[in-house]
């Protein structure tokens, strides 16, 4: 899919309190086109990124500790066979510690992100150029300790599923 298969569709919600996200989150795994997504989240440190990747993954059914890529830059999943999705491929990048969008080149990332699976990027604006298109951006913008505004936009026809 190209950017250009769907126009833009924007979406402003607020989630108050954790339960927010968490809820967010198990109505986005649910929907069938998170299999094949591209997912970027924007936000300032503290703003819930990682929060809201840890709930979807155990909303899709990974089991054991998420961890946060922030020093591996990537952390691998797959779904095993009591999830919503059984051999479903996730990927979960922290680009936080680049300091150079060509960094992104260099780690050899171009074929994850060209192969079938669900990939979560944060702080996707340090991989400057490199990134493909994303079929979701989230922008997630705190208000308060408890609650964010966030930005949903879809690039994609996936895009646009998700927020169905």
């Amino acid at each position: 899919m190209t950017v250009l298969d769907h126009p833009l569709i924007v979406k402003n919600i607020a989630w108050r309190g954790e339960d927010a996200t968490l809820a967010f989150a198990q109505a986005l795994a649910r929907q069938p086109a998170i299999g094949h997504a591209l997912i970027e989240l924007q936000g300032d440190l503290g703003a819930g990124k990682t929060t809201l990747v840890r709930h979807l993954l155990k909303s899709l059914g990974v089991e054991g500790r998420i961890k946060s890529p922030t020093y591996t830059v990537v952390e691998p999943y797959t779904l095993g066979a009591a999830s919503l999705q059984p051999g479903l491929n996730i990927w979960h990048f922290d680009f936080y510690r680049f300091n150079d969008p060509r960094e992104w080149e260099e780690a050899g990332l171009r074929d994850i992100f060209a192969s079938p699976g669900l990939k979560l990027v944060e702080w996707p604006e340090k991989a400057g150029p490199h990134l493909p298109p994303p079929d979701l951006l989230l922008k997630i913008e705190v208000l308060d300790d408890d609650a964010r505004a966030v930005t949903l936009t879809a690039h994609t026809a996936i895009g646009a599923e998700l927020l169905a």
